[in-house]
């Protein structure tokens, strides 16, 4: 048994050597197929930079289908295998490390556009051709015409050995010769086209100008025409043909003949149907892609005024968890099962189903009400999705996600259409699933808006757009001020000023609160060394930086924590890391060894929210915090008088068990006198609050600190 590659180069080429083994046997070459694998490693290199690159791209994959045309690789059957190995193998190979089922969605989604690329070079190579041809057949008809004029027996000679189809006929449009060419091409004896009139020709695909074309020429108001037309065979079948009709005119240049040049594209024109519906279909389900889609509803966005539309964008509940315990292929068979069953939901006219990948689809309705209409198609896709689905003796449980668009044409584009529907249809997975929304411009408009927010937080904190506002914290012993909590602000260039809660939860998302943190840590770490200088030695004004649940996991923290403090000529002790008490929730050892680092060296620790969580107070003598901070929910109770008993004990509980483990207690959210007041007989020992000062800059909270030593 032979090992598996392990780097990635090795893997690529044992992607491309099995590619190479699939399409060969079906490429009309003279390559070998260790130098076909050679042409298809660069191609397979391709695939695999657009399969992990972050966003999409599908002009490669249409670039490689293109690339496959080059090599060759014309048979139907090449592009097949070429799908099928990339269905099969590239994500394996190629997809190292990343999300599986977004990997697969994006292979899929290279798939179309290698179909579409490989079609679309075709056609131009099948258009370069014909224009060769057309070439071709001009000469052919000055040859021809000579002939007539020169030579009977030369003519004889080109016209039977010509490659392409020729016939001769009259004015009156009377065949008088055709050529063996042509003859095969039809499939009968000369008997049944020789004698026959060219206006009884006729098939019901011609084009509307093809006989307006033919008129002019007999009637000599042109020398000759181009068309695509289809005749009937005797036995019943359709011949295509690329026709060419030229005028021949005797010695004096009267109108005196009529020529047909004419090539059999028959099996060309099947093959590009063929490659059309396989770049415009699902090649699991059969459903139209998310190509013809699109095609289908830019064409009813743009039918005019009067026109409506309905669309509900359905994607599948827990399908990953499908995948990922029972295997692609049971993924595969309940996919197919979903997409029969929806596309006996849509069979109304107007109506459609399509599959726009992995377990998403799309069914679209038209007509004068909609607005009903699409109420009813959701329904029956909801009921549809109601019974279980049997695969390997299991009875799956199907349920889908729908979001709902419907208006009239030509007020949106298909791109902002399928936008707000994909937005409906996540608010309805929010919603605990098995539904269906309506789709509501305000929601999308907010959906919109924490996308841009999200996109433009990397460029924001290049572009110094943050900065800090600081809130004191107040002793309620003797009114003084200990320092302040700093908390990061965004002016965005659009929004204005934006409070952390717009975009913390963003940046923990993206990654981007790691360096965000770092950027406030130490702004706030060189103001608080800036306000121990202008206090004069007084002692030190503490600040209070908080740290998202990322920051606690990122292995620089601790010497992150400590270069800025050296670099600020700071003292540990000024500085007090906020972490709230759901992060902390069942966190083991290592987890907490870099806060327990951060203690051991004079940092504070604050249990940030505490009263929020479910945590067991016993955990706190493993915790290595200083510093408990009460949830403002504990202090609104108190705006009232007299204030809720039940508060009042559970405030007063904890501030003795945190007394008790020898641990600080501050308050959040104090806005009355009464309440700092109240906190204060319970033995709270700081307080923070609209009451004391609303979060400013930094040369407030030291005028405030001076006011308070002048006192």
């Amino acid at each position: 048994m032979t090992a598996e590659p392990d780097g990635p180069e090795d893997r690529l080429r044992r992607f491309a050597t099995i590619w190479s083994r699939a399409v060969f046997p079906v490429t009309s070459t003279s390559l070998t197929r260790p130098e076909l694998e050679e042409r298809l490693l660069p191609l397979a290199r391709r695939l695999r930079g657009a399969l992990l690159e972050r966003g999409f791209d599908a002009e490669t994959g249409k670039d490689v289908g293109a690339a496959l045309v080059d090599t060759h690789c014309t048979d139907p059957d090449a592009l097949s295998h070429s799908l099928d190995c990339v269905d099969a193998y590239l994500v394996l190979y190629c997809g190292e490390d990343g999300p599986q089922e977004d990997l697969r969605n994006r292979a899929s989604r290279l798939q179309h556009a290698m179909a579409a690329g490989f079609a679309r070079a075709l056609r131009e190579r099948t258009l370069a051709e014909q224009e060769t041809i057309a070439q071709a057949a001009l000469r052919a008809q000055g040859v021809v015409a000579q002939a007539l004029h020169s030579s009977e027996a030369r003519f004889r000679a080109v016209f039977e050995g010509a490659a392409i189809g020729i016939g001769i006929a009259d004015l009156d449009g009377n065949v008088l010769q055709i050529n063996g060419a042509l003859l095969r091409m039809f499939g009968g004896s000369e008997q049944t086209l020789r004698g026959r009139r060219v206006q009884d020709l006729t098939h019901p695909e011609d084009a509307p100008q093809t006989w307006k074309l033919y008129d002019e020429l007999v009637r000599g108001e042109r020398e000759h025409y181009h068309t695509e037309k289809a005749f009937s065979r005797p036995d019943g079948t359709v011949l295509w043909t690329n026709l060419t009709v030229s005028l021949l005119r005797d010695a004096d240049g009267n109108p005196q003949y009529q020529l047909a040049l004419m090539e059999d594209t028959t099996e060309r024109r099947l093959l590009n149907l063929r490659l059309r519906y396989e770049a415009t279909h699902d090649a699991l389900t059969g459903l139209p892609n998310r190509t013809l889609f699109f095609e289908r509803l830019e064409k009813m966005l743009g039918a005019g005024e009067g026109k409506r539309f309905g669309l509900c964008y359905l994607d599948l509940d827990g399908f990953k968890t499908i995948n990922d315990s029972l295997g692609h292929a049971a993924g595969d068979r309940l996919l197919v099962e979903v997409a029969d069953r929806l596309q006996s939901c849509a069979t109304a006219p107007g109506e459609m189903v399509a599959r726009l990948g992995g377990d998403e689809f799309v069914a679209l309705t038209t007509g004068p009400d909609t607005r009903h209409e699409v109420d009813e198609l959701a329904a029956r896709i909801m009921n549809a999705l109601v019974a279980p689905v049997s695969i390997d003796g299991r009875e799956l449980t199907v349920r889908g996600s729908i979001g709902i668009v419907e208006g009239p044409a030509g007020e949106r584009s298909a791109a902002e259409v399928l936008r707000s529907a994909d937005i409906t249809m996540y608010r309805a997975k929010s919603a605990g699933g098995n539904r269906f929304e309506l789709a509501d411009p305000e929601a999308d408009a907010r959906a919109i808006t924490r996308h841009g927010l999200t996109t433009a937080l990397p460029a924001a904190l290049e572009r110094g757009e943050f900065f800090i506002e600081y809130q004191p914290l107040v002793h309620l012993g003797d009114g003084s001020v200990r320092g302040a909590e700093a908390l990061v602000r965004w002016l965005h260039p659009q929004h204005g000023v934006l409070g952390p809660d717009r975009f913390i939860p963003l940046a923990e998302h993206t990654g981007l609160i790691v360096p965000l943190g770092r950027w406030v840590l130490e702004q706030s770490v060189r103001q608080a060394g800036q306000w121990c200088e202008r206090a004069g030695g007084a002692g030190p004004l503490r600040v209070n930086v908080n740290l998202s649940p990322c920051q606690l996991t990122h292995p620089g923290l601790v010497q992150d924590t400590v270069d800025i403090l050296e670099r600020a000529g700071v003292r540990p002790e000024a500085l007090c890391l906020e972490v709230t008490e759901s992060a902390l929730i069942g966190a083991d050892d290592d987890l907490l060894k870099p806060l327990r680092r951060l203690a051991e060296m004079g940092v504070d620790i604050a249990l940030d929210d505490f009263g929020t969580g479910y945590s067991n107070l016993a955990n706190l003598r493993r915790l290595p915090v200083s510093v408990l901070k009460l949830d403002r929910s504990f202090t609104q109770g108190m705006q009232q008088f007299p204030a809720d008993p039940v508060d009042l004990k559970i405030v007063e509980g904890i501030v003795s068990l945190a007394h008790s483990l020898d641990l600080a207690v501050t308050v959040e959210g104090v806005e009355t006198g009464a309440q700092a007041e109240q906190l204060r007989i319970l033995g709270c020992d700081t307080a923070q609050g609209w009451y004391y000062a609303r979060p400013g800059p930094p040369d407030r909270l030291h005028e405030l600190a001076l006011v308070d030593a002048t006192g």
